[in-house]
């Protein structure tokens, strides 16, 4: 008799796991999955710190904007512009690392360790392994032919297709008239 209540109780648990075994089974693949290391953070763990490296500074935004109105400038009837980005976010360079471990003592149990990481460079320049593009926010162009309805439309493609901005972040406005002396700001009543 206590040889059946043990095997009741053995089967108890085994029916139960038997039952739930392919739910059982899925929950694990999914915590593997969760654990499962990417390259990226193999990267950076093997450097023994963050590999990325800001590469998109003002002096990048700067030529970004000097090239947009040189470019804007050659569209029919857009004239003298001033273009000005905003960034949501900048861009990255991932830069490929070279990292070694020395240690002091015994493999086993060593004393200290010393872990170094360097740049990869080949020739002349950095190796980078990744790069990607800086997100605008908005732009704003300031054009003589901004009064225009068809030079508006013209710019605010071309501002779109550079930056991937939709026309709702694009604003292209009139280029102020100088005033003339003596109007000192005041509006005109021709």
């Amino acid at each position: 008799m206590a040889r059946e209540e043990g095997k009741r109780k053995l089967t108890a648990p085994l029916a139960a796991l038997a039952k739930y075994k392919y739910a059982l089974l899925v929950a694990v693949l999914g915590a593997l999955l969760l654990l499962w290391p990417t390259g990226e953070k193999k990267a950076a763990a093997a450097a023994g710190e963050p590999a990325a490296v800001s590469g998109t500074g003002r002096e990048e935004l700067e030529e970004m904007e000097r090239a947009m109105e040189e470019i804007l400038g050659k569209i029919s009837g857009v004239g003298k512009v001033d273009v000005m980005l905003s960034l949501h976010s900048g861009g990255e360079r991932v830069l490929a690392q070279d990292s070694s471990l020395r240690y002091s003592g015994s493999v086993q149990s060593p004393d200290s360790y010393e872990r170094s990481t360097q740049p990869v460079t080949d020739g002349g320049g950095v190796v980078v392994t990744k790069e990607t593009c800086p997100q605008y926010r908005g732009a704003l162009v300031v054009c003589e032919g901004g009064g225009d309805d068809g030079v508006r439309l013209q710019v605010a493609k071309a501002v779109s297709a550079l930056t991937g901005l939709g026309s709702d972040r694009i604003a292209v406005v009139k280029w102020q008239d100088a005033p003339t002396a003596g109007s000192a700001g005041q509006p005109s009543m021709k």
